[in-house]
């Protein structure tokens, strides 16, 4: 499955994991010095969550924290049903 968010598109981003050694400048010593660059990549914050589309279907769909944290989807309300009632008729 693959780590883009469903609303905004956010997707895995590219970047690096910088080693540092030495001691700050400020701090007294003779300053820091890159020792080496690893290639990382940063994930979206993906939450799995039940969300009523606009045609009226509800479904389960990846969204990014920030989206929810934006108001951007409209969360399905709880089920008032229960199952095996619906499978009596």
């Amino acid at each position: 499955m693959s780590r883009i968010c469903s609303v905004t598109g956010k997707r895995p981003i590219k970047g690096n994991h910088i080693w540092r050694s030495g001691k700050a400048k400020k701090k007294g010593g003779i300053g820091t010095h890159v020792t080496a660059i690893t290639k990382r990549r940063f994930f979206p914050n993906l939450q799995r969550v039940k969300v009523l589309l606009p045609s009226g279907e509800v479904r389960y769909i990846r969204v990014a924290a920030s989206a929810l944290k934006k108001g951007l989807v409209v969360k399905a309300p709880p089920r008032t049903w229960k199952k095996d009632a619906a499978v009596a008729k």
